[in-house]
């Protein structure tokens, strides 16, 4: 497997009467595009094929899925659904689908439903949301702990983030 980062997701679909025969035979394909264009593609790969009449075919390897594992016999359909969802998102859509094990549904609508942005650390946005929320007299500003308060609200379960680079986590609150 290939993990190449900010690259357009791709997957390298294999004719499986040709690798079965000893030919290494097979196309890179965007994933990111309609079901049917990579449908079409593959059955053009197929009709190239050094062996007749070939029709069954496998991903062998992919890249631009931001760490997303993809199986051998995963359907376009869902290849195709992970793959837009990450061009468009990238390493945030990504880590929505490990937290939710490649649940698309679950990671579009915790995406459009519990949101609460991106800061530099949970304790940011635990600072930010209470002092938008409650006067903090400037004698106690300096006492609050907003890493236990953050620590609090992950460990009990309220928020969850996904970290996409160093001093980048988004917050996201639990269902």
């Amino acid at each position: 497997m290939t993990n190449v980062s900010d690259s357009t997701p791709r997957i390298y679909v294999a004719c499986l009467a040709a690798y079965n025969n000893g030919y290494l035979h097979g196309a890179w394909i965007d994933a990111d595009q309609d079901a049917d264009q990579i449908r079409d593609a593959i059955a053009a790969m197929l009709a190239r094929s050094p062996v007749e009449d070939a029709e069954e075919y496998a991903i062998h390897d992919y890249e631009g899925f931001e760490g997303v594992s993809i199986s051998e016999y995963d359907g376009i359909d869902t290849v195709t659904r992970m793959a837009t969802f990450i061009a468009e998102h990238g390493a945030l859509g990504a880590g929505l689908l490990e937290q939710f094990s490649g649940d698309m549904d679950q990671a579009e609508s915790t995406l459009e439903d519990c949101y609460h942005g991106q800061f530099a650390s949970l304790a940011d946005y635990m600072e930010e949301l209470t002092t938008e929320s409650v006067t903090i007299p400037e004698a106690l500003r300096y006492y609050v702990d907003w890493q236990a308060m953050a620590r609090d609200a992950e460990m009990g379960g309220d928020l969850f983030t996904i970290e996409t680079a160093h001093g980048e986590v988004h917050v996201f609150s639990n269902r």
